[in-house]
């Protein structure tokens, strides 16, 4: 009986130790964080600082807004309106953000993905034709067509996009598992980076003629 409760007791306290090594490090929330050994250098923290509890205002749980269509008067005829932490400070380490993003008649949330956050689309106006492509070496493609009042979901890292079908303007609002997802949109990052990616770099990986590459930069 007292081998039968000491192992109990054992086993009691293996998963006590367990439950007190389970701690993980919080998902990065910026870029990176560059290690500095004098702190009087250190800026930046994983997130933001936090406010004093006590001193914390309704204003700080609380964006206005969200109902101003966004100006789709560029290139690609969309526009994202952005509610994350930056202008909502009272998201800081919950893990939460939103987005509205209006679309022109065949406008498009160009290919892009979002490295520290998952994201669910509703479609509250017009017609989307989205998709997302997984992981190499399969690189599925997954779409649907979606109508006013569908959902749908882009797991996270994975390269999607949104294109409006109809012939009128569209509506969507997303929610991202992240005060602050981050945005890398496929063309601006390849052929818009600062500074520029070598041409033979980018003419051997697309297996396009120089030229064609030097255009497309000249594009972004």
């Amino acid at each position: 009986m007292k081998g039968i409760q000491s192992i109990l007791i054992a086993f009691s306290l293996l998963a006590f130790a367990c439950s007190l090594a389970s701690a993980y490090d919080p998902s990065p929330l910026q870029d990176f964080c560059v290690a500095v050994n004098d702190i009087k250098n250190g800026v930046f923290v994983n997130g933001k600082f936090c406010k004093d509890p006590k001193l914390a205002v309704a204003e700080d749980f609380f964006f206005s807004g969200l109902n101003k269509p966004g100006n789709t008067s560029n290139p690609v005829g969309s526009n994202v309106t952005m509610v994350n932490v930056d202008v909502l400070p009272g998201l800081n380490t919950l893990g939460i953000s939103l987005v509205r993003i209006d679309y022109a008649p065949y406008g498009v949330n160009p290919p892009h993905t979002h490295p520290r956050g998952s994201e669910i689309l509703l479609v509250v106006q017009g017609t989307l034709y989205v998709g997302f492509v997984t992981s190499n070496p399969d690189n599925r493609l997954f779409t649907k067509i979606l109508n006013a009042g569908d959902v749908f979901f882009f797991p996270i890292g994975m390269i999607h996009f949104q294109f409006n079908i109809g012939k009128t303007e569209a509506v969507a609002i997303a929610g991202l598992s992240s005060q602050n997802a981050g945005v890398i949109t496929i063309a601006n990052a390849v052929f818009g980076s600062n500074p520029p990616i070598n041409p033979d770099v980018l003419t051997k990986a697309f297996q396009l003629n120089k030229n064609m590459i030097k255009y497309l930069q000249s594009r972004f």
